[in-house]
């Protein structure tokens, strides 16, 4: 049997994702997220509330709540990331600096440590964290944000390096532009954007070849219109 989490499901990318993925043959589906706008009506949802992502102990909390097997196959998708922009580098605060770290990198090496001690015991699986397109090329005033998502592409291909054994594989998806409500505003050519439900079903082709697809940022640059 196969089962899935995806965290940060309750924001615009893991609606639409989890629209797609809710679709599959997915025994049980985990949805963790600080809150959820709508209530559960389906037997094989879970839902998990998780405050702060960034406290080890709540991520080994979370996991307690989900039902791992030795006989069933895992699979994460994260949505979870934080966007800071508009200053340079020397301008830019301490603070700043650490919330980036926090959001892009250390939450998502939080999910892959707990996810890969679980599911190193199971059948197998599979992990698809979100980077960014800027994570492999640098822009003024975008620097914090980068090199945190740049940490997350090498976290990436260190866990798929390291969980080929576990029958684990790792990858991540690097959009340009997702198509929300928010992004439409502001963004001029509306074919750079992604939608999530297009990114649902990229990520739901990863997990099904998730035995021979690792160690991947896979650029999602536009929409072929």
């Amino acid at each position: 049997m196969k089962n899935l989490i995806i965290v940060g499901s309750n924001g615009s990318l893991g609606k639409g994702v989890t629209d797609v993925l809710k679709k599959k043959d997915f025994e049980k589906i985990y949805l963790i997220d600080r809150k959820f706008d709508d209530a559960n009506n389906s037997s094989n949802v879970i839902q998990l509330v998780v405050n702060d992502l960034s406290s080890e102990n709540e991520v080994i909390k979370a996991f307690e709540k989900i039902s791992f097997e030795n006989h069933n196959e895992y699979f994460m998708f994260s949505t979870v990331g934080g966007f800071a922009g508009g200053s340079s580098l020397d301008e830019t605060e301490i603070e700043m600096f650490d919330k980036m770290i926090s959001l892009n990198t250390k939450i998502s090496f939080l999910l892959a440590k707990h996810f890969v001690k679980k599911v190193k015991n199971c059948l197998g699986g599979s992990i698809c964290f979100t980077s960014a397109f800027t994570s492999f090329n640098p822009e003024s005033n975008k620097g914090l944000y980068g090199l945190s998502k740049s940490a997350l592409n090498y976290l990436v291909e260190t866990l798929a390096l390291e969980n080929k054994e576990n029958k684990i594989s790792v990858n991540a998806i690097a959009p340009f532009v997702l198509d929300t409500k928010e992004n439409r505003e502001w963004i001029e050519k509306k074919s750079d954007m992604v939608s999530p439900e297009n990114i649902g079903i990229f990520v739901s082709s990863l997990f099904e070849n998730y035995k021979i697809v690792s160690g991947n940022i896979i650029k999602l640059p536009a929409t072929l219109n």
